[in-house]
């Protein structure tokens, strides 16, 4: 139905290999946004515009580095919304029309409105550690879309093989919710700490506290123990996928995520102990995000697993040499 309607508007199409630059792009902004919205909170500018979407009841941020730091973000916040709109538009006047695309395309735009009401929330209910670690959890959500979106649009249908090796994907995927479990404490981490968004001059923040002073130190051990686990549990699908008839797609992208672990837990041992400077925490953030997009990287590379029908005719075809069982999509 969705290649129905979009072929009876006529006018403006785009290529294939011209809406992948508009996906990639639209990925790279959203990526962006990310850190720059690390760098309001960390810098304790997160109210340096009380309203929203005014700043101190004007479209001009007054002379003041935390006005200008918040309404930057808001600014740079509007490039995103117009990538995302690009990207949801452009994937009806695709052509061939993939309605898997024009899904993910919708989905960028609904999710920088639903960011922006919930930025609007975050200032009006004074960054309060629900809202802010919502904030950034929604981020990811539609990070995953925008990548979804691109990693689709870099493939047309049938291009890529099925993968016969049905527990070697399914301990890749098995991967996805260890990971989002530990940036999810991690976010926790943050809204218990001293960069919780707030100035700290006149600004009333009020940090996660629900062991008092204890908050942090609880929060991050448990951070770092998943942390823990979420590398020993890359390295043993490594391991499994190494196994004779393995499919091995996925063994490089798994390897530079268990690298990227080991740097960012270095990191964030030193943040701790060094007492979480702003700089590094910010680091920490970067490292999350490429790791994250490393670890969906790591799904897909592992493919779509084939028909049983179709595992049972090719029974050589888990290893690296496989003949080309396509995919139905990207």
């Amino acid at each position: 139905m969705l290649r129905r309607l979009s072929e009876r508007t006529n006018g403006f199409t785009i290529s294939p290999a011209a809406y992948r630059k508009v996906a990639y792009a639209a990925l790279l902004f959203l990526w962006l946004i990310i850190l720059t919205g690390a760098g309001v909170r960390l810098t304790g500018s997160g109210l340096g515009c009380p309203d929203w979407p005014k700043c101190y009841g004007g479209y001009v941020a007054p002379a003041q580095l935390h006005a200008w730091i918040e309404y930057g973000n808001r600014l740079i916040s509007g490039i995103v919304g117009v990538a995302a709109i690009a990207a949801g538009i452009l994937a009806w006047r695709r052509r061939p029309f993939r309605w898997e695309l024009a899904l993910f395309g919708a989905l960028l735009p609904l999710g920088v409105i639903a960011q922006a009401g919930l930025g609007a929330l975050t200032v009006k209910n004074h960054l309060a550690p629900g809202f802010v670690m919502g904030h950034y959890i929604l981020s990811m959500l539609i990070l995953d879309a925008a990548f979804a979106l691109a990693w689709c649009s870099t493939y047309e249908p049938r291009q890529r093989r099925w993968s016969s090796d049905f527990f070697g994907v399914w301990a890749v995927r098995c991967l996805l919710p260890i990971g989002a479990l530990t940036i999810a404490v991690g976010t926790a981490v943050t809204a218990a700490g001293p960069h919780a968004g707030g100035a700290g001059t006149g600004d009333v923040i009020n940090r996660l506290e629900f062991k008092g002073a204890d908050t942090l130190a609880w929060v991050a051990t448990r951070h770092g123990i998943l942390a823990g686990i979420f590398l020993l549990s890359v390295l043993g699908v490594i391991a499994f996928l190494m196994r004779p008839g393995g499919e091995r797609r996925a063994v490089r992208p798994l390897s530079i995520l268990a690298g990227l672990l080991v740097v960012q837990a270095t990191i964030g041992i030193t943040q701790y102990r060094l007492e979480l400077p702003a700089e590094l925490v910010w680091v920490h953030v970067l490292m999350a995000t490429i790791i994250w997009l490393v670890m969906l990287w790591s799904v897909a590379r592992a493919g779509r697993i084939a028909p049983r029908t179709d595992r049972a005719a090719a029974p050589g075809s888990a290893g690296p040499g496989a003949g080309p069982l396509p995919e139905a999509g990207g």
